[in-house]
């Protein structure tokens, strides 16, 4: 893994060095390409935050991040929620050689994270997203809101940073890079006006990453031991009989919390199943004879959910009760194509 310093940088000529060596962060932003599951069209354009960071962050390190989606077959309905997309730390370090630890902030966070962006790793924080402006106008120093980045570069005397967030490389400084780093907060004050910091992970390379054949080949091996994880029985039934209580929670407390509910939960569920679709299509593309059926389903969920989100909304909006019923039969129905088909071919 490599990261962009901003000290003894060299490049393939003079002209270009002193370019580099002028704003090292701009350079680096304006390098990274958004990885192609980031490009074009998509169903879901809001995804699955953690894993977006991720795909990112194996992106600019150079490596494949769709061999790490295996894990989605695993997702369940938690009477509430859909198990929220998360990268298995054990996935990463086989594929990738990457390991995550946690890091231990007994100083600032600003001097524990510069040691470890300095040895080249990626700095894992959970922030408030009020500081980031790669938030966009509607939300940057306006809402406050919890969201992880990957901060690889960080340049302590002109208030800098580079970071992965979301489907993307950023830059922010001044006032942001105090809010997201609080330099002046250390573990040595008064425990009276200590303050809480966050968890903090790094992200180090333990060995040589997987790629061609051997990496296709491990994710294949991941995809078993997923397929034994997943859920006894179909995730779509069961939210399908907690559905009209939850309408009725939707009525009583109007849109705002049915905003929350639709992004919390039909995206959650469509989001993932529109990254395993991915996921299916680059195995197939390995050589693995991944059925078509499958591939198609997990779109289907994809796409359906998003017209039960729209379908639902509009029926709220009136004041109607909407159970969306033509859209859990087709969701339904796709869920028995996709994960059962796969666990089949495996055992």
């Amino acid at each position: 893994m490599s990261a962009f310093h901003t000290s003894g940088v060299t490049g393939s000529g003079a002209g270009r060095s002193r370019v580099v060596s002028l704003d090292p962060l701009r350079m680096r932003a304006r390098r990274h390409h958004a990885h192609a599951l980031h490009r074009g069209e998509r169903i879901w354009r809001e995804g699955v935050a953690p894993v977006d960071l991720w795909i990112e962050l194996l992106h600019g390190s150079g490596l494949e991040p769709r061999a790490a989606l295996a894990f989605t077959v695993t997702q369940d309905f938690e009477d509430d929620q859909f198990t929220l997309g998360k990268l298995p730390v054990e996935d990463i370090e086989k594929l990738y050689g990457l390991q995550v630890q946690e890091l231990a902030v007994f100083d600032s966070l600003e001097a524990r994270a510069l040691v470890q962006t300095r040895r080249a790793n990626i700095v894992l924080v959970e922030v408030d997203a009020f500081f980031l402006p790669d938030m966009g106008a509607g939300a940057y120093r306006r809402e406050h809101a919890r969201t992880t980045i990957g901060i690889d570069v960080i340049d302590p005397d002109a208030r800098r940073l580079g970071y992965f967030h979301h489907t993307g490389y950023h830059l922010l400084n001044g006032d942001d890079y105090d809010g997201v780093l609080r330099p002046d907060a250390t573990h040595d004050q008064d425990r009276s006006a200590q303050p809480l910091f966050p968890h903090v992970e790094f992200v180090k390379r333990a060995r040589d990453p997987l790629s061609g054949t051997p990496l296709a080949e491990v994710s294949a091996d991941l995809l078993c031991a997923h397929l034994l994880r997943r859920p006894a029985h179909n995730p779509i039934t069961r939210w399908r009989e907690a559905f009209p209580e939850h309408v009725e929670t939707m009525i009583a407390r109007g849109e705002p919390y049915a905003r929350l509910y639709a992004f919390n939960v039909m995206r959650q569920l469509g989001a993932n199943f529109e990254l395993l679709a991915h996921y299916l299509q680059w195995m197939r593309e390995q050589g693995f004879d991944i059925p078509m059926q499958a591939h198609a389903g997990a779109r289907r969920i994809a796409s359906e959910t998003m017209v039960m989100q729209c379908r639902l909304a509009r029926a709220l909006s009136h004041g109607r009760r909407e159970l969306c019923e033509a859209s859990f039969d087709v969701v339904e129905d796709a869920y028995e194509r996709v994960v059962p088909p796969l666990a089949n071919i495996v055992y």
